[in-house]
C-alpha cells in the first residue's frame, strides 16, 4: 500500500470531490500547511529574540566589568601619579657638611732649664725650699672654733619653690591645617578589622537599590579632628545617589577615631574610607 499524505492537497480534493466543499472539515484540512508554516516561522523568530536578549545582556554584563576595571585602574594611576607629584615637591634636605679644622702647630712656651748646681753662699733664701713647719707662720688663725659638717651629703630640697614652665601650645597655622600624610595616621577605635565589621553590621542596603540590580564601591572623604570627631564627610568617587546617601550616613555616624599627630602634635587630617554594596 502506498504512503499518503494526509497534507497533501490533491488528497484532500480527492476525499471532498463530490461533497460539499464549503463543510468546514475541508477548509481545515486546506489550511493545515500554511498554519503549520506559519506556527514554524513564528517560533522560528522567537527562539531569535530570546537568544539574542541573552545575548545582549552577557554582553553588558562583560562592558560593565571591564568599565568598573577601567575606572578602578583609572583611580589606582592617580593616586601614583598625586604621590609621585607630592614626593617630587618636598624640599631635599642636604646634610650640611663642617669645613675640617686645621690645627695650628703649637709652639713651645717654655723651654726646660737644666739644674744648675751652686754653692751655699750664692743661693737666695727667697728662692729656697721651706721646712714644713715654717708653712704655717704666716697663717692667721681665728678665734672661734667652728664645728664642721659630720654628714656631707646635702639634699636640695625645692618643694617650697613653686617652678612655673609655660606649656607650649600649637601654633594657630597648624592646628587649622588639614593634613593628608602625617607621621602618626587616624585610626578607627580597634584597627581596620573592627572598621569593616563596623559598616558591615551598620550599612542598610537601600531596597530601591537593590531591585534594580545598582551596585559597587562608594569612597567616602572626611576629616578626622583633633579629638577624633568626624567632620567634612563628602563623597569621593559616587556610583548611585541612593548609595551615596547611605555611605554617607554610615561614615557620619561612626564613633571618634584615634586622632593624627604631627611632631608630636594631635592634627587634623583628611581621610577616605571606601563603602561595599555587593549584591548577593
Amino acid at each position: 500500500m502506498a504512503k499518503i499524505d494526509l497534507y497533501d492537497p490533491k488528497w484532500i480534493d480527492m476525499v471532498f470531490a463530490d461533497k460539499n466543499k464549503a463543510y468546514g472539515a475541508y477548509q481545515l484540512r486546506k489550511g493545515t500547511a500554511g498554519r503549520n508554516i506559519k506556527a514554524l516561522i513564528i517560533l522560528l523568530i522567537t527562539a531569535l529574540l530570546i537568544g539574542g536578549f541573552l545575548a545582549y545582556k552577557v554582553i553588558q554584563q562583560q562592558k560593565d566589568a571591564e568599565r568598573q576595571a577601567y575606572m578602578e585602574q583609572m583611580e589606582l594611576s592617580k593616586l601614583k601619579e598625586q604621590a609621585k607629584r607630592e614626593k617630587k615637591e618636598q624640599p631635599k634636605i642636604e646634610a650640611k657638611v663642617e669645613p675640617k679644622k686645621v690645627v695650628e702647630q703649637v709652639r713651645e712656651t717654655q723651654k726646660y732649664t737644666a739644674p744648675v748646681i751652686k754653692k751655699d753662699e750664692l743661693v737666695n733664701d727667697e728662692n729656697q725650699l721651706k721646712q714644713a713647719e715654717d708653712l704655717d707662720k704666716d697663717v692667721a688663725v681665728g678665734a672661734k672654733d667652728q664645728e664642721g659638717v659630720k654628714d656631707r651629703t646635702v639634699e636640695a630640697i625645692r618643694n617650697d619653690i613653686a617652678v612655673n614652665v609655660p606649656k607650649e601650645e600649637p601654633k594657630q597655622e597648624v592646628a587649622q591645617k588639614v593634613f593628608d600624610v602625617v607621621e602618626q595616621m587616624p585610626m578607627f577605635p580597634g584597627g581596620p578589622a573592627a572598621l569593616k565589621e563596623y559598616l558591615a553590621k551598620n550599612v542598610k542596603y537601600p531596597i530601591p537599590a537593590q531591585e534594580n540590580g545598582i551596585s559597587g564601591r562608594v569612597v567616602i572623604s572626611f576629616v578626622v579632628e583633633t579629638d577624633g570627631s568626624i567632620t567634612q564627610v563628602q563623597v569621593a568617587k559616587p556610583v548611585d545617589p541612593l548609595l551615596d546617601k547611605e555611605a554617607a550616613r554610615v561614615v557620619s555616624s561612626m564613633p571618634k577615631w584615634v586622632p593624627g599627630q604631627q611632631n608630636g602634635q594631635k592634627v587634623r587630617v583628611k581621610y577616605n574610607v571606601p563603602v561595599n554594596f555587593k549584591l548577593q
